[in-house]
């Protein structure tokens, strides 16, 4: 009787399994490396240039934009939002008849927008006494007139927006403005969004759930001023001159009824990025560039922020990448942004 033979070199060898083993180690090492190189990165060209800019940009960014004021609006009373990346917080308290959680990076914005936030319960504790006097507002009750003025939050801390401390699907809307193109790889600003979904609820069929709005900067800017459009570099170092020192600007007086040309921003200063988010010079493209350098031509130091440059429908697919459903999107005054949600879960038959 002849004995049973197998062919060995099908069969997986201790040797085979050790290399496969070696090779998920050196794919997990070289993930890990890459991550750690971008966090660097990152910490020069962007952490590190808003902590030293922190009020000189606060104090250019008090006017929210048209279309974020509109989405903020349209929440319903009674819901609960975050703004991850608040900067100064222009845009906690709003819709007062929201509640909204602040959240940045910086330290020194957060400080900002706490200070921010702390003025702007003054000035309503203010004006609430002043319509008791009047007998516009009951003291008793804190109703009258068309609205008592809800109490402006001041809840902002420092956060990641790669490790957010909220809690998971709790809240109904996310805005993330000016935020995402400072992930300097393609993987962190997907992971990024995916944070933002994780936050919010997710629906039901015939259900919706929570919304986030996020807002980037377009590489199609043909017709602004800065001139980047379709084919140009897209990741890019992008000055900003810290007028240490020098008086700030007075905000110009607005005359009733007169309207600011696209070419000037909130500040009613000529800027090179009609969203109001553009430094006062030319960018640079390429990453090799200091955090801070002189400029020949100013005595004010010129820090180097990080941006990626979206391109038309990037935006969409890195929504898409992240687990996300695209609700709507579009272009704005230089900008590229999306509203989107989770996929809803699916109904639940009995």
């Amino acid at each position: 009787m002849m004995a049973s033979t197998h062919n060995p070199s099908a069969l997986p060898s201790d040797s085979v399994a050790g290399d496969v083993a070696k090779l998920a180690a050196a794919a997990a090492a070289s993930q890990a490396a890459e991550s750690a190189e971008a966090e660097a990165y990152e910490k020069t060209h962007v952490h590190g240039v808003y902590e030293a800019i922190a009020p000189h940009f606060s104090a250019t960014r008090y006017k929210p934009w048209p279309a974020v004021a509109s989405f903020l609006q349209s929440r319903p009373p009674g819901a609960v939002g975050l703004d991850v990346g608040c900067g100064n917080g222009k845009y906690l308290g709003l819709n007062p008849s929201v509640y909204m959680v602040g959240s940045d990076r910086s330290a020194s914005l957060v400080a900002l927008a706490h200070s921010r936030g702390r003025q702007l319960q003054e000035q309503q504790a203010q004006e609430a006494k002043k319509r008791i006097a009047q007998g516009e507002l009951d003291a008793t009750t804190g109703t009258g007139g068309e609205s008592s003025g809800a109490v402006v939050a001041t809840e902002v801390l420092v956060a990641d927006g790669l490790s957010l401390p909220f809690r998971e699907r709790a809240a109904d809307f996310v805005i993330c403005i000016a935020v995402i193109h400072h992930m300097s790889t393609r993987t962190r600003r997907q992971e990024a969004i995916r944070h933002l979904l994780r936050c919010v609820r997710t629906g039901q069929a015939g259900q919706p759930g929570g919304q986030i709005l996020v807002y980037v900067w377009a590489l199609e800017q043909g017709n602004s001023r800065r001139g980047w459009d379709e084919g140009g570099e897209q990741d890019l170092l992008v000055p900003w001159v810290l007028k240490s020192q020098q008086k700030q600007p007075k905000r110009p007086k607005q005359r009733k009824g007169q309207t600011r040309t696209r070419d000037q921003d909130s500040s009613g200063v000529a800027a090179s990025n009609n969203s109001g988010e553009a430094p006062p010079s030319e960018a640079t493209a390429g990453a090799t560039t200091a955090a801070t350098e002189p400029d020949p031509g100013h005595t004010d130091p010129v820090f180097k922020r990080y941006y990626h440059l979206y391109r038309k429908g990037e935006l969409e697919e890195d929504v898409l990448a992240a687990g996300g459903a695209v609700i709507t999107s579009g272009y704005e005054r230089d900008n590229w942004w999306v509203v989107a949600a989770n996929e809803p879960l699916p109904s639940q038959s009995t």
